[in-house]
């Protein structure tokens, strides 16, 4: 076999201050080959994971995961390689639930892991989240993922990792393991297909085949890992793919001298000229060798290009300065603009856009600050500094530090994962486990026993609605439960949020991007499903209702649409720069959008036309899953791991 890993450009994201960085996204691959007779009855094991979303705790997360997988896998005891890789499973499970059991519960929903073992051409292997596995066989492409049937996430014990697929498999079959920003790629560039056609393969062609796409795999992040069956002895092949700025090197800068003079001296024999014999008198020197000569001709040549180095760095340290120069001016202008804010107010329009270009400006010397002599990189810090403090009073940015703890849940009776709030209570569910948990005003929890597993829920003037996939509807009205099943609206449907306005329900299908409306008809009735928008809303991410729709878009624009179709297109420039909103929530007697954003720690309140109120930050605010408003709007209830949070006095 030889195997091949493949790492597409591993993101970091800049933390806050003088954090160090902290990746947003983890991945890496896991090759295992047997090491003895005993393990040889196993056979080779492969994993390949992905973490989003990475906490300071979780930095290890997929290298422990694999080291449980594979320590299981490889005990003598066991035999066959499908009952070695699902005993690793059941470790991998039990490994991952006392994770939970610890409050850990961050990496539920993000992670995403394939496992895979191999011995004599027999396939077995798992999957959790959102990986593709190919099989390429004679130039076609087979998605065996497919055959393995995903069930929903057990709590307690909790159930990560379930069925595994076994198979046979063909000399010269490639298994590609993929994550799916990798897969797309792969897909829209035609990458897969020419993989398969690849005849014979070899490493060279592989090679060829990413590297004409290269400028198109240096915009994604992920793995590839392609494993080729072959009866040739393992090659194993791992590389990291990712843009590398072009350093200053002695070598470039005197190649083109060094070079051919070393010609010159290769060439050179004495002596070069015969003279005919004379006395003359013993020289006082001896004679320098020609090895001699060119070690002291190299000597020279590092001499002048240090000095050369010394003169570039010297000009571009009087580049940046000039830039700080630049910089200091406009932080100077803008900090006048904001004394003037009470007489007039319209200044701070002009102060702001000034701040964000000194931060744009600022931000690629913050990278290089450690490197610069003391005091320019004390001028970049304190100059950062003064622009994030500018910053943030202009944008209305509120840094909580203690934020109040409203409830915190005890994982050992519910791990939540959704939040809903009907003017009195709250309501947590989860999509992985049964029951409903219910804290009362006083802050005091207890479980509502329920058989089915809810996956979206509404609030609906007074009454709460659970949705069980694929069709059942639950109306929870004063503790009573009731149930009613809905009409399909078409094949394949999958709904991924729900808001409610008078009753009416709005279902969001991100696959399709349609709004599916079921118009109420009365006495716990639904009509039949309509499609509700115009034009399909493609890349939506989360929804809500006021008799106007409400939809976040995954480039963080808020769309409006009303009657179905589309009105106002908002797009929001605050500071900090908005990178990843997750959820949006709004109801018809409030007067704002309520956008939470779970990988910067912060809730953003805004008018309906998109201007800016007031945003809340904090470091406790670090596993955001869900929120709610109360319906007078004076309260914010936040979801944060196992904890739930109120933040109050929102003006």
């Amino acid at each position: 076999m030889q195997v091949f890993e493949f790492h597409f450009n591993p993101r970091l994201r800049p933390a806050s201050g003088s954090q160090a960085k902290l990746p947003d996204l983890i991945f890496d691959t896991f090759c295992f080959e047997p090491e003895n007779i005993y393990e040889k009855r196993a056979g080779s094991l492969y994993m390949a994971g992905v973490l989003k979303n990475v906490l300071p705790q979780n930095i290890r997360f997929l290298d422990n995961l694999a080291r449980v997988v594979k320590e299981r896998y490889y005990t003598p005891t066991l035999h066959s390689p499908e009952k070695s890789l699902k005993e690793s499973l059941k470790s991998a499970n039990d490994f991952l639930e006392r994770i939970v059991k610890g409050g850990n519960v961050s990496w539920l929903g993000n992670l995403f892991f394939a496992a895979l073992s191999l011995r004599n051409f027999e396939l077995n292997f798992t999957k959790v989240g959102d990986l593709k596995i190919y099989l390429l066989r004679g130039g076609q492409t087979i998605d065996i993922d497919k055959k393995l049937k995903l069930e929903g996430i057990e709590p307690y014990p909790l159930k990560i990792f379930g069925n595994i697929v076994s198979g046979r498999l063909a000399e010269n079959d490639i298994i590609l393991v993929l994550t799916k920003e990798v897969s797309d790629c792969f897909q829209s560039q035609n990458l897969i297909s020419e993989i398969a056609k690849l005849t014979p393969f070899d490493e060279k062609g592989l090679r060829e085949i990413l590297e004409k796409k290269r400028e198109e795999l240096l915009k994604v992040s992920g793995i590839c890992l392609l494993i080729f069956l072959s009866k040739e002895i393992l090659a194993k092949k791992r590389e990291t793919i990712l843009p590398r700025p072009k350093e200053f090197s002695l070598k470039d800068v005197f190649s083109q001298v060094v070079n051919p003079l070393k010609k010159i001296i290769g060439k050179f024999r004495l002596p070069l000229f015969k003279f005919p014999k004379l006395k003359t008198p013993k020289p006082r020197f001896p004679k320098l060798s020609k090895n001699v000569i060119l070690i002291l001709f190299l000597i020279f040549c590092l001499a002048l290009g240090f000095f050369f180095s010394q003169k570039e760095k010297k000009e571009q340290l009087k580049e940046f300065k000039a830039g700080l120069e630049k910089i200091q001016e406009k932080v100077d202008l803008a900090e006048s603009f904001l004394i003037l804010k009470e007489s007039r107010p319209q200044v701070i329009q002009d102060a702001d856009k000034l701040l964000k270009e000194s931060w744009e400006e600022l931000y690629p010397l913050t990278k290089i600050a450690h490197s610069l002599p003391r005091n320019l990189s004390g001028q970049v810090f304190s100059l950062e500094d003064i622009i994030s403090e500018n910053l943030e009073q202009i944008n209305k940015l509120v840094e909580i530090s203690e934020p109040e703890k409203f409830f915190e849940f005890n994982p050992r009776e519910f791990v939540p994962q959704k939040l809903l709030f009907d003017g009195k209570d709250l309501y947590s569910f989860s999509p992985y486990s049964q029951n409903l948990f219910k804290i009362d005003e006083e802050g005091k929890g207890e479980i509502i026993q329920s058989e089915k597993k809810f996956n979206l829920a509404a609030d609906s003037d007074g009454s709460l609605l659970f949705f069980a996939k694929p069709d059942q509807l639950t109306i929870l009205n004063n503790g009573s439960p009731a149930s009613v099943i809905l009409e399909e609206p078409y094949s394949d449907f999958n709904f991924d949020a729900l808001s409610s306005y008078q009753s009416n329900l709005y279902f969001f299908d991100k696959k399709t991007g349609e709004i599916i409306k079921y118009p109420f008809l009365g006495d716990l009735k639904w009509g039949s499903p309509r499609l509700w928008l115009a034009q399909k809303a493609i890349d939506g991410e989360s929804t809500a209702v006021d008799g106007s729709l409400w939809i976040l878009d995954k480039d963080n624009s808020i769309n409006k649409y009303y009657a179905g179709v589309l009105q106002e297109k908002l797009k929001t420039d605050i500071f900090p720069e908005i990178k990843d909103l997750s959820k949006i929530f709004t109801s018809p007697a409030l007067p704002y959008l309520y956008v939470s954003e779970h990988c910067q720690n912060r809730i953003i309140i805004l008018n309906k036309s998109g201007r800016l109120i007031k945003q809340f930050r904090s470091e406790k605010f670090d596993n955001l899953l869900d929120f709610v408003v109360s319906p007078d709007g004076k309260e914010i209830y936040l979801l944060n791991g196992l904890k739930v949070y109120l933040l109050t006095n929102l003006k």
